[in-house]
């Protein structure tokens, strides 16, 4: 069978062996909850409440800041404690909401059950709106303002994220396995805003069970089927994606939606199926807590403003003091100083590392080897974008199309000099979309 692909890319050692066979698992909270008021792009949603409130498990606590922005939900019953600047995962102080625990749980009505074939467009979007949702892949970019785009009738594709190339990381794979029928009837929710789309769950062939299982929920339904991709990073990059099922380019001035298509994560799809069937706000999202300093890797079911900490402690503690620490994978995810952050919507794992191998690496002179023009799923040439970058020239940064860059790792990864080539791409990139931004 042809697997489906794209140029470019690299095979790091995935590393999913820590956690992959550990099956999703609840995990109650400690005492105090964090809310972030910005777990999203777009706006900061705005506190509802107020200090010494008593809010209940599912209860609206912030409400969208803006068109672009969504809402936050308490993921347990408790008193507002205070609302005030925390920290997030980069070490900025964010507003935040603060939530005392009283461990009894007590949570809003469920609604009943809905019948997807007598709600209207207009209502699907409304519930995913009202519940919160976002991209739960990293990006966060509100489900609502993604399904409605001006000319949803041009959506052929809607791209369902299940390939997880990132090293290490196993909460798709998991929910694959566990939840393929919420999976499968989220994806029709969404496929009811388009008529003309076509629903493709893509997923490397490295995870041949999870594939089965898929095919197997898919069987008999319209307009849905699966798609097995090569093993390779960054498969499940957003452009990368879209290249390989359809062949279409996408580049920086346009939204996966200029080529007709839609792509969400696993995650969100299950969201997506809460919010329209039940009515159920986005309070809870898996989360992998991985890599060889961990006493028992795990995937957990955990609520949104739970201490990452409390995570850590769950999955058995250190065997001993990691060198690293990393917010995501260790291909696009940032290291993390402190783990009393946050959990948030867009938290998908911790990975830790008894040893910090790229710390230790030296630096040396690029010898001009193209490895990490070959491994550029962007065909650009990071090299010379990375010497831009040390000189601070946005000129001919921008000339060799350095805003194309998807910041993937790659190039870093394939590096034999060891240069910094992502970082520095990435920190210039920033600057120059910034100065266009002014």
């Amino acid at each position: 069978m042809a697997l489906y692909t794209f140029k470019g890319g690299v095979h790091p050692h995935d590393g999913k062996e820590f956690s992959k066979d550990r099956p999703i698992t609840e995990l109650k909270p400690g005492k105090e909850l964090v809310y972030l008021l910005s777990q999203h792009i777009g706006a900061p949603a705005k506190a509802c409440v107020g200090k010494g409130d008593r809010v209940l498990a599912g209860q609206m606590i912030a409400e969208p800041g803006g068109f672009v922005s969504a809402s936050v939900y308490s993921s347990v019953s408790g008193t507002v404690k205070a609302i005030e600047k925390r920290k997030n995962a980069v070490g900025d102080y964010v507003d935040a909401i603060v939530v005392t625990n009283d461990e009894a749980y007590e949570a809003v009505p469920e609604k009943p059950e809905s019948d997807l074939d007598d709600l209207t467009n207009e209502e699907i979007l409304r519930r995913i709106r009202e519940a919160g949702v976002v991209g739960m892949g990293g990006a966060g970019f509100p489900t609502h303002v993604k399904l409605a785009p001006r000319e949803p009738e041009k959506i052929e594709y809607i791209l369902v994220n299940g390939a997880e190339c990132e090293p290490y990381l196993t909460s798709d794979y998991r929910c694959m396995l566990e939840y393929p029928d919420q999976i499968i009837r989220g994806l029709q929710c969404m496929l009811k805003l388009f008529d003309h789309a076509e629903g493709v769950i893509c997923i490397e062939n490295n995870k041949p069970d999870a594939i089965q299982v898929m095919e197997k929920a898919a069987a008999g339904k319209s307009r849905i089927r699966v798609a097995a991709m090569k093993t390779k990073y960054p498969e499940g990059a957003e452009r990368c994606m879209i290249d390989a099922i359809t062949g279409r380019k996408v580049n920086s001035r346009m939204l996966p939606a200029d080529a007709g298509c839609i792509v969400d994560n696993i995650c969100t799809v299950i969201a997506v199926h809460d919010a329209v069937i039940y009515e159920r706000p986005l309070t809870h999202r898996v989360f992998s807590v991985t890599g060889d300093a961990v006493v028992n890797p795990a995937n957990y079911n955990v609520p949104v403003g739970m201490s990452c900490q409390e995570i850590i402690d769950a999955a058995g503690g250190f065997k001993s003091q990691p060198e690293k620490i990393i917010s995501g994978g260790p291909m696009m995810g940032f290291a993390l100083y402190d783990t009393n952050i946050p959990v948030t919507k867009t938290s998908g794992a911790l990975t830790c590392f008894l040893e910090d191998i790229v710390s230790k690496s030296e630096e040396t002179a690029c010898i001009n080897c193209g490895r990490c023009v070959r491994g550029c799923p962007a065909r650009l040439m990071p090299f010379k974008l990375c010497d831009y970058a040390e000189h601070g020239d946005a000129e001919l940064f921008e000339a060799a199309y350095g805003l194309e860059c998807v910041e993937c790792g790659s190039c870093s990864f394939q590096c034999p000099a060891k240069r910094p080539l992502a970082a520095n791409i990435k920190s210039m990139r920033r600057t120059v979309m910034a100065n266009k931004r002014r």
